[in-house]
């Protein structure tokens, strides 16, 4: 598998998943000219794409649906209405292009959000951001990837020192917000195992967090724990410029 992150965070979202030469679009969220370039840089062009998933109904993930042709769509009940959708139901997996697909639930301000597993053969994608926090049972299917894309998105004494309304800063942080820097790290610490080689963390604040402090501080709580470093790539992805991940 190859993982292209395209944007990831407040101001939009969209991940291509390649296996095999088939792609499939994780969230899409941004403009058609940022996927456009992607897949122009990889000699494709959107008809190669063979289908969209969406986590969720926030615009940051879905607001640049309307510049695609007419593909499949795989959601969640009520999370986008439209005739091309396939409904799909958490912890029911399917298969598509060769690629069995979970559907994991997610806590987040939005109906039924969700994030994925991705599997095939030997190699196995868990891919969630926009979540509060992870239940028990989602934990359970995301132990041992080989890649995980995970949200890291605030610090939270920048969040609580930043200049957004209070309101937001208490929905942020709350169990239906987003994780921490710190909370994602522990729980990454629950899951990860001897065939994980690599974090992508993803939907990183602007405004309450940077990029090498989300890094550090997985490292830092990974040094901590004794997790040993040097076969394990952790990434951050940005919003305005493509991270690659996956198979090397």
């Amino acid at each position: 598998m190859k993982i292209y992150v395209i944007e990831s965070g407040s101001k939009g979202n969209a991940t291509l998943l390649e296996n095999n030469g088939r792609f499939l679009l994780i969230d899409m969220g941004v403009s058609w000219t940022s996927l456009n370039n992607v897949l122009l840089s990889l000699d494709k062009n959107i008809y190669d794409v063979d289908a969209l998933l969406l986590t969720h109904s926030h615009s940051d993930h879905t607001k640049g649906i309307q510049y695609l042709p007419p593909i499949p769509i795989y959601c969640t009940k009520d999370t986008y209405d439209s005739s091309s959708v396939n409904i799909i139901t958490p912890y029911e997996s399917f298969n598509l292009e060769g690629v069995k697909i979970t559907p994991v639930r997610t806590s987040h301000d939005a109906p039924n959000s969700v994030g994925y597993v991705f599997e095939c053969g030997d190699e196995k994608l868990v891919y969630i951001t926009d979540t509060g926090y992870i239940s028990d049972k989602t934990l359970s299917y995301i132990k041992d990837a080989n890649y995980y894309v995970m949200e890291s998105n605030h610090n939270l004494k920048m969040l609580y020192q930043c200049n957004r309304p209070a309101s937001l800063k208490e929905r942020i942080a709350s169990d239906l917000g987003h994780l921490s820097n710190e909370d994602a790290a522990m729980y990454m610490l629950e899951v990860i195992g001897p065939h994980t080689e690599e974090i992508i963390l993803a939907h990183i604040s602007e405004e309450s967090n940077t990029y090498d402090l989300a890094v550090e501080t997985f490292v830092k709580k990974f040094r901590k724990a004794h997790v040993p470093l040097d076969n394990l790539r952790i990434i951050a992805a940005k919003q305005r410029e493509m991270v690659i991940g996956g198979k090397r």
